[in-house]
């Protein structure tokens, strides 16, 4: 008798079209809906291009010129506060408002989205970690394996640019090739399936149990 039996009709029937990641929401509101999910989407092209710059010009000032990240910290606040200040006493001479101070804080919807990805982060990790699914489990341990060996060839800043220049980029590109992405994925998954059914048969359920001794009941 397999030990996973819930693979056994894969192949008995082809698996319908699936999104990824089995999300039921779009990309914009998996990631959270608000003004991060419209940097990250590109929904305003000038703001994420300005954020992307900012954090390679402060990784290329860390790696590569070889400043401290505090002293290059301390510039960048430096210039965001004179250049805010000569906005806010030249704004009659530019004729343009200057921000006011909701443009620096996080709105309580950005907060909770945090808070919620955060939750069902930890939730993740908890149900993977149960080992409920072999393969997934197999999986995240191989991941978190692979980031270990890429992390002795790279700096912690260095990790942490190229992380945002995903986080930056590929939720815009999944969003605009959406039907292919999904399509390869699908197929992807069949695979994976098919393969660890094959796994089931072979070795796991050739692997030798003990009898199961039956519960005496007075």
């Amino acid at each position: 008798m397999p030990i996973y039996s819930s693979y056994d009709s894969d192949e008995q029937h082809e698996a319908p079209k699936i999104r990824l990641f089995d999300r039921q929401k779009s990309i914009h509101d998996l990631l959270g809906g608000g003004q991060v999910a419209d940097i990250l989407l590109w929904r305003d092209k000038n703001l994420s291009a300005a954020i992307l710059v900012g954090f390679t010009i402060v990784w290329f000032l860390v790696e590569v010129l070889e400043y401290h990240f505090i002293t290059v910290m301390c510039y960048s606040l430096i210039f965001l506060m004179l250049a805010i200040f000569n906005w806010s006493k030249g704004a009659g001479f530019i004729n343009r408002t200057p921000p006011d101070h909701h443009t620096f804080t996080l709105s309580n919807p950005t907060i909770q989205s945090f808070h919620s990805k955060i939750n069902t982060l930890l939730s993740t990790f908890y149900h993977v970690s149960r080992g409920d699914d072999l393969a997934q489990l197999g999986v995240a341990i191989a991941i978190l394996w692979i980031l270990s060996v890429i992390g002795d060839y790279f700096s912690s800043l260095s990790l942490l640019y190229i992380g945002f220049v995903f986080l930056e980029t590929l939720p815009a590109l999944y969003e605009r090739y959406e039907e292919l992405v999904d399509e390869i994925a699908g197929k992807g998954n069949r695979n994976v399936r098919k393969l660890y059914k094959k796994f089931d048969s072979k070795v796991l359920n050739k692997i030798p149990r003990g009898p199961v001794k039956e519960k005496k009941f007075r």
